[in-house]
Formats: structure tokens, C-alpha cells, sequence
């Protein structure tokens, strides 16, 4: 196994490679890009044994979209990373309303490694409308 100073953990989603049976690992940069999309994704409570664990952004999902809604939506997310993310420092998130699909919200979340001091950022698509057009 592959021995990181960033860390090495599961890859997200969790996949088995079929031919040794080993599940596949991230580490460094890609560990905590993987790592902060989990934890924008997890509703708190969603883990038993860590319940506090996760970003509350599920409750906003009928809300109506305006600029409290944009603010409260930064709040929770750089709480979030400040409380559980402890290998970054968020430099700026922001988030954008999708004219053209507006059921999309992109939250753009860009930091600061802080153990190589090297920047990155990831887009998180929060979608407040659940998918209805299904095509089998």
C-alpha cells in the first residue's frame, strides 16, 4: 500500500478491482478532492458512529433561491471543511445559479493544501429538484 504524507484512503465511490479483489485507493491531492465532495454530500446524522459528520445543504433543497439562500449555502460548506477537513484552508467558495438548468446550483470551493501549500479547487453540482425525466 502506498504510504502518503496528504493521506491514502478508499477511492469514492468504493470500487473492487475484480482481479485481486483489492478495493482501489486515492492518496494525496486526489484523497482530499474525494474527500471534500463526501463531505459536502453527507447530510449530518447519515454516519452513526459520526453523526456530526457532514455539510447540511439537503434541507436547503426547497428553498427559494436567493442571495440569503447563496450566503447560507457558503456558510455551511466552509463550516463543513473548517470542522472536518483539517489538510485545507478554504481560500474563497462561491456559488453559482445555472441560467440555462435552473434545478442546478454550482458551488465552486477553491483552497489551499496546507501541508504543501499548493492550491486546487473542485465544483460540487447541488441539484434542488429531484431527477423526473428518466429515459430507460
Amino acid at each position: 500500500m502506498q504510504k502518503s504524507f496528504l493521506g491514502t484512503g478508499w477511492s469514492f465511490p468504493p470500487t473492487v478491482r475484480e482481479k485481486n479483489r483489492a478495493l482501489d485507493m486515492v492518496s494525496d491531492e486526489a484523497d482530499i478532492q474525494q474527500s471534500l465532495f463526501l463531505l459536502i454530500s453527507t447530510t449530518p446524522g447519515e454516519r452513526i458512529m459520526f453523526p456530526e459528520f457532514g455539510c447540511d445543504l439537503q434541507r436547503l433543497v426547497f428553498e427559494r433561491i436567493n442571495e440569503a439562500l447563496r450566503f447560507e449555502m457558503i456558510a455551511l460548506v466552509n463550516k463543513a471543511i473548517y470542522l472536518f477537513e483539517p489538510r485545507v484552508k478554504v481560500e474563497n467558495t462561491t456559488v453559482h445559479i445555472e441560467s440555462i438548468d435552473p434545478g442546478i446550483i454550482h458551488i465552486h470551493v477553491e483552497y489551499t493544501v496546507i501541508q504543501t501549500n499548493s492550491r486546487a479547487n473542485i465544483v460540487y453540482p447541488f441539484y434542488l429538484q429531484e431527477g423526473t425525466s428518466v429515459v430507460l
